[in-house]
């Protein structure tokens, strides 16, 4: 099995739009294709000043995807396409979505 695309969420608690991002995320149908890790941005101080104001914010393998928040067909699509990259072989081109 290729290895999984690896989401990561800002979030803290009672954040409705981080409630609502989740639930977007799980509701898709691509859940076996990603790792979700949920980082609580009160747990650190720089991370709180970062994103107090603008939580949600979800990265995608290391990048910002989503800022506020999430739309299901992108999500979708930035997921499949970055499976699709981690399985392509080394000379294979890939093709846009």
């Amino acid at each position: 099995m290729a290895e999984q695309v690896k989401v990561t969420i800002y979030s803290k608690p009672d954040c409705h739009l981080c409630v609502e991002a989740k639930e977007v995320m799980r509701g898709v149908g691509c859940n076996d294709l990603y790792t979700l890790e949920e980082i609580n941005i009160e747990s650190d101080p720089e991370l709180f000043a970062r994103y107090r104001y603008d939580i949600p914010v979800i990265l995608i393998d290391g990048t910002e995807a989503f800022r506020h928040r999430l739309i299901a067909e992108e999500f979708n699509v930035q997921i499949l396409r970055r499976q699709r990259e981690k399985t392509a072989l080394p000379n294979q081109e890939l093709t846009a979505v």
